[in-house]
């Protein structure tokens, strides 16, 4: 790979990686919503999975605005997250899977702080458009992150009562 010496390839870069990221995290959301138990689970999957292919339109557009082509590249840190939580599925009895998949609330951590990131260059960069819809995104991230937290607090309670 060609070094990166101009700080607006590397916010493509970067954009890129959130684009990688984003993808993963929607093929990620299929599988969660197909093995989820719960039907609450399973609608809240399906909610987060429609607001990723909206996040990866603003992404795209915001390659659109750099006149650039929207180039994905491998995220490291939402394919390690991704397997991570798979080979857990593949450990755990059914009566425990909703539990694991409440635990995808790592990657909306690692969404909020790259989107962060993002948005820094952006405006640096003084590209109002693409903050906007870097903005946007990162509030979808953060309203997730909240809801995956309560319905992990509901769960977590629910399956101690059960075993007690």
């Amino acid at each position: 790979m060609a070094r990166i010496g101009d700080p607006s390839k590397l916010f493509q870069h970067e954009l890129g990686l959130a684009l990688g990221a984003e993808r993963r995290v929607l093929t990620t959301l299929r599988k969660l919503e197909r093995r989820a138990r719960r039907e609450e689970l399973k609608q809240q999957f399906r909610h987060h999975r429609e607001e990723t292919e909206g996040q990866i339109r603003n992404l795209e557009q915001a390659f659109q605005a750099l006149g650039a082509r929207a180039g994905a590249h491998a995220a490291d840190s939402a394919n390690g997250i991704a397997a991570e939580g798979e080979k857990l599925m593949e450990k755990v009895d059914d009566e425990l899977i909703d539990a694991v998949l409440l635990a995808a609330a790592k990657t909306e951590h690692v969404e909020i702080a790259m989107y962060e990131g993002l948005i820094a260059k952006a405006e640096a960069m003084g590209a109002d458009d693409i903050v906007a819809l870097l903005e946007e995104n990162l509030e979808q991230e953060k309203h997730t992150l909240d809801a995956v937290k309560q319905a992990a607090e509901r769960l977590s309670r629910e399956l101690v009562r059960q075993t007690a």
